[in-house]
């Protein structure tokens, strides 16, 4: 996945922000935190890495062509990619479990669709600010959140606003990196390609299918099982259109987003 960088040279972006890279001296075999030992997390924040990710995904039907742990698959290479560029970040589990709909009273919702794994608001806001108070607990200075689907967004604003509203005299801070999912500039960049709006669709089209060809081929089902009568399909867009190298410059670009958006917010 570090090649992406290399494909966009995003490093020539972010070279000469060595503030946020501390040098640490630990080899870590993984940034992912549930691939370390305790020992090992302890010795990273001795060394420096003050830094953690919160990357939430969801569990979501995405069309018959494509899995539905789309989101999670792709948050979590995603917040590997801005941990390594960061230098001194691991990153949490990523949240699977997020706000889908009202259980089916919308029908324009996910949750029509089996499969589809929706929690209440309330319920992803708790789980979200005891996961960053955790890290705060155990020393992480800057905690950064970074949400793949839509429903995430306002939640992960609200407990960043509250928690750095509380922690204000304490020296931590947490960042809701909007501009990973908001302003990615990857429809800009689809058009100026030659696609047309209704090609790159809103859900489970261009995009999304081409971001998780990136990142977990198998998860894109070619020989795909049709929906069931009287069920519509569950996305938009020309899904035959995707590619793994779109894919990976749109998951560089939401890298490339993020990355921007905290060095503007911690300068």
């Amino acid at each position: 996945m570090i090649s992406l960088f290399a494909a966009l040279g995003l490093w020539l972006l972010f070279g000469q922000e060595e503030r946020f890279k501390s040098s640490p001296d630990t080899r870590l075999i993984s940034v992912h935190l549930q691939d370390l030992t305790w020992t090992e997390v302890a010795h990273a924040l001795a060394q420096g890495y003050d830094t953690a990710i919160v990357p939430t995904g969801g569990t979501e039907q995405n069309g018959p062509h494509v899995i539905l742990g789309k989101h999670n698959y792709v948050v979590a290479a995603a917040a590997e990619l801005i941990a390594t560029e960061l230098g001194n970040a691991l990153v949490a589990p990523v949240i699977a479990y997020v706000p889908q709909g009202e259980y089916g009273a919308d029908p324009t919702q996910h949750m029509r669709f089996p499969g589809t794994i929706s929690v209440r608001e309330d319920v992803f806001v708790g789980l979200l600010e005891d996961t960053v108070r955790s890290l705060a607990t155990h020393g992480f200075r800057r905690i950064i959140l970074i949400g793949d689907s839509v429903g995430n967004q306002d939640p992960q604003q609200a407990v960043a606003t509250a928690l750095n509203q509380e922690w204000s005299s304490l020296g931590i801070r947490v960042i809701h990196a909007s501009d990973y999912y908001a302003a990615n500039g990857q429809t800009e960049w689809l058009r100026e390609q030659g696609y047309s709006l209704e090609q790159i669709g809103s859900h489970a089209g261009i995009r999304d299918t081409s971001e998780v060809m990136s990142v977990q081929p198998d998860g894109v089902h070619r020989d795909f099982v049709p929906p069931p009568d009287g069920m519509e399909p569950g996305y938009n867009g020309v899904r035959s259109l995707a590619s793994e190298k779109i894919g990976e410059t749109m998951i560089a670009l939401k890298v490339q987003a993020a990355l921007r958006q905290i060095v503007r917010e911690t300068q």
